[in-house]
Parts: C-alpha cells; structure tokens; sequence
C-alpha cells in the first residue's frame, strides 16, 4: 500500500536491502560458451574453443574439463586439440575462463558440451586354420576386422606377431598370412595387429596359443644310387637314406656292419638324405645301414650289400715253350692273366690280329691253351681281358717257328706233305717216307708191305745196314688244336738181320709208327 508522507523512504530501503551480487554474477548469462563437435571417430582430432561475448571483459586464463575433471592444457590459450582422438576421450566437456574489466576480475564457466568418440574399426580376432598342427603343415593365419560402414572407405593394414617377432615380411594389406609348412619351433604364443594406413588408429587382437605336434619317424630304408649302372671302382656311390614318415629336422647316419662306426651325418628337414662316396674303392665294399632319428627312439634299416666292381688291368701276355725250342711239332702254352678285375673275365688270344681262342674265367684269374706249332705260327700274339668295365690289351709277343725235331731222314717231309695236302697227301707221302728208309736187304720188300713199296730203286739196299733202332721209331705225336683234324697212322714192320725164323720175328716184332697233323678245315 503506498503511502504518500514515505513513499521514497520505502523503496529507498529497498534498494539497500537488496542482497549484496557477487562480481561474477555481473557477467551476463551465456557469456562463456565452448564450441567442440558432438561426435568423431577415433583417429580423428577434438578442437576445442572457450569463447565469451564481445564486450569488454578480457579473458586472461582459460580451463577445460572433461566429466568435471580438469584438462592438462596451457591456461592461457583460448582453444585447444586432441589429435587423436580414441574412445576413451568421449565424455562431457566444458571450460571455464578468468577475465578482468578495469581492475574487476571476473570468473565464469561455460556450459557441458557431450561428445562421442565412434570406433573406426572394431578391435581384431586372431583365426588359425588349426590351432594343433601336424609337423610340415601349412596353417593359415587371419586378422579379422572391418571398417565402420560410415568410413568403409578407410584402408587397413595388418601384422601378425609370434613371441613377440613379426611374421612373414611386415605389414601388408592383406588380413591373412598362410605359413607353408609349420614345424615343433613354431610352436607358440600368436596375435595380430590392424592399423589404418594413415598409422592414426592401430589395434592389436588376444594371444592365441599354437602347439604343432611332432610325427617320429617310421619304415627307414636304405638303397644304392650309382650312375651308370653297377658301382665301379673310381666310380661316385651314392647311399640313399629314406623314411616314410618322420616331421622336423631329422638326422640320417650311414654305418658300416663291420666296424659299426658312423660313415656319414646329416641334419635335415626332409624325408631322405644322401651320403655320396666320390671314389669307391674295393676296400669300400661289404654290409652298410643307415639311421634315422627326429628326437624320438631311431629307427635303423636294414642292411644292405654293396659290391663294388673294378675293371680289369693291362694282361700279360706269356708264351711258355714245352719243348727246347720253338720248332715245328713243339706244343707252347699261351697264358694271359690280368693282376687286377672283378670277375668274371673274359680272355681272347689273338695272333696277328686274328683270334685264336675265347676263354671265359667266372671266378678270376688267368687263362692258357697249348697251340701245335707249324711254320705258320710264326708272328705277333697277345691277349685281352674284358670283364664288362672296359677291355684292356696285352703287350705283343713275337714267336719265331724254326726247324724240325723227332723224323730221321724224310719224316719232315712227311709231315709237311700231310699238312698241306691233307689226309690222303699225307698218306702218300707217310709211305714214301717208310718205303725210302725201310728197304730190305737183296731188294726184297718185307712182309706186309706196301704194294708201292716193290717198285722202290734196287740202289736202296745199299742203305740196309742203316736202319734206325727200335726205340727211335717211337710213335711221334704233335697236338691236336681246336680245329678239325685228320687222323693217319703208318704202320712200320722192321724185319731183323739173318734170322731163321724171318715171318715170325717180323710179327712179334711189328710196331706201329703213328703221326698226328693237324689239317685245316677247308
């Protein structure tokens, strides 16, 4: 009710009733506001801004808060960024500033401003094709994970980790790494990263475990490998150690039965191993077997025989005369032997080129046959040995035939005849020989003999008294060849001097007088 005797009185103390304001409260409302986006993505960076009105109150220091919990930023500047922005970041934020008019400080807060902070790829899954491989294995690895449908065109890339190390060649873009073959090191601890190729946002997957499971070794076998066919001395030998199963580094060993020690080592991850011997020799021949061991109990093959072949040496050549001389009639051993070769062996005698005989030896050795000399034989003879690896030549041997032995008078004639002219000239000539050195005394032909023999020259008995002894009138014998021969046998009847009893002496003492030649085959 107004009163008009204190109407100024009353309002007046009103006005000093009034509440005393605070100098903060002089600024007006929304004088202080924070501009920041609602919503980013993760890599993305947050600018924040804490402005005031245009007037004339000067802001001196400045304060941002996310959740009511203060900001580490400079005091003094008016705006301020998060550069890479991760979820972690979303919440409510706001800012406050100090500002001073005249010498009147004045202090205000702005309102709370939400922002979201959106993933720009979920966190990755680590996918192993298996996650208990068999030793030689391949295992497929993939780092799953995909952009966000508002940024689908972000491209990624991807490392995979085990204990630690990086796999295969680094960072690539592809979401899968495929290892060939997984052995007993591999076993372990694996993950994965994802990162943009800006290298803003990076994010790796849990660990997931990998035991590769070991195979022992099984079914060993050993086998000989030899180029060009049997292993020959000088020769490379290759031992060819295998198994059927077996994962992981395996160690294969060579042994010898003999002495059981090892003749070879190796280390690998495979299947089979080879042990080459570069040059056999004999010595290297007898019982071999390998081992095979990949940590487990070894396994041992079975053995196996190696024969080891070397090819003959350079025969000799050696001419062993059975008589005194080399004379028409004697016999000569041909002998050729080789010190060195794997039998069997196969000898050839040649004379003047031309081969005489083939000798097979199957257990080693050398080789001989007896040759009947005639004046054709004379000339240049050797051998050769071939068992297979290659054939080797003798030395030549000269051979000189000369001269006759054993006949009295006409025997050589005799032979030579027969020999040239076959069996009916030798036959011929055989009775010449008898008739001319067999005459009996007063022109009178013994008993039995030849029907040529009566017309034989009266003069020869003259040469009665020169008959020759019985035990020069032996049968002579020359050896049969590997040819066709024709066998002629002369019989000599030696009638005794001044005998009563002529025609019986002349039948007890009948003897034969037999001649082998050696006729060629026509």
């Amino acid at each position: 009710m107004r009163h008009p005797a204190y109407g100024v009185l009353l309002q007046q103390p009103m006005l000093t009733q009034i509440p005393h304001r605070k100098k903060e409260d002089v600024v007006a409302p929304n004088w202080l506001t924070l501009e920041a986006p609602s919503v980013v993505f993760e890599g993305d960076s947050i600018d924040l801004m804490c402005q005031k009105k245009k007037d004339w109150w000067k802001i001196q220091t400045v304060v941002y808060y996310r959740d009511g919990k203060q900001l580490q930023f400079p005091d003094k500047v008016s705006s301020v960024s998060i550069p890479r922005a991760a979820p972690r970041d979303s919440g409510q934020y706001s800012c406050s500033a100090t500002a001073r008019k005249y010498f009147l400080p004045r202090s205000k807060s702005s309102r709370s401003v939400g922002i979201e902070v959106l993933e720009l790829f979920p966190r990755p899954v680590l996918t192993v094709s298996s996650y208990r491989p068999t030793e030689g294995s391949p295992v497929t690895l993939t780092c799953e994970t995909r952009p966000s449908p508002q940024r689908s065109n972000v491209q990624l890339q991807f490392c995979f980790f085990r204990d630690g190390k990086a796999l295969g060649s680094g960072w690539s873009s592809s979401p899968e790494l495929r290892v060939p073959a997984m052995w007993t090191e591999d076993s372990g601890s694996y993950w994965c990263q994802a990162e943009t190729a800006a290298l803003t946002v990076r994010k790796q997957s849990l660990q997931s475990q990998i035991h590769v499971q070991r195979v022992p070794v099984s079914n060993v076998s050993l086998e000989i490998w030899a180029p060009r066919g049997p292993v020959i001395e000088g020769g490379s030998l290759v031992l060819l150690c295998s198994v059927a199963k077996g994962t992981g580094n395996i160690t294969f060993s060579w042994h010898r039965e003999a002495t059981r020690a090892s003749v070879g080592r190796k280390t690998q991850r495979s299947l089979s191993a080879e042990l080459e011997v570069p040059a056999v020799q004999e010595g290297d021949a007898g019982r071999y077997y390998c081992r095979a061991d990949n940590g487990h109990d070894p396994v041992q093959s079975r053995l196996l025989s190696v024969r080891v072949r070397s090819p003959v040496s350079h025969p000799v050549l050696t001419l062993r005369e059975l008589g005194p001389q080399a004379m028409v009639g004697n016999v000569v051993e041909l002998h050729c032997e080789a010190q060195r070769g794997s039998p069997p062996i196969l000898y050839r005698f040649y004379h003047e080129n031309v081969t005489l005989v083939n000798i097979s030896v199957p257990s080693g050795g050398g080789a001989s046959f007896n040759l009947s000399l005639t004046a054709e034989h004379s000339g240049n003879y050797s051998c050769e040995a071939d068992n297979g690896l290659g054939a080797q030549r003798s030395e030549v041997v000269p051979l000189n035939v000369t001269g006759t032995i054993g006949c009295r008078r006409d025997h050589v004639t005799a032979r030579v005849l027969g020999t040239l002219c076959g069996g009916l000239g030798f036959i011929a000539a055989a009775l010449l020989c008898y008739y001319g050195s067999h005459k009996i005394a007063g022109g009178r032909s013994a008993p039995h003999a030849p029907r040529d023999a009566s017309s034989a020259n009266p003069q020869e008995s003259t040469h009665a008294s020169s008959l020759p002894d019985i035990e020069e009138l032996q049968p002579d014998y020359v050896n049969v060849g590997p040819i066709d021969v024709v066998y002629s046998q002369v019989w000599s009847i030696q009638p005794p001097e001044n005998s009563a009893n002529t025609r019986r002496m002349i039948l007890e003492n009948k003897d034969s007088h037999i001649i082998y030649s050696d006729v060629k085959e026509t």
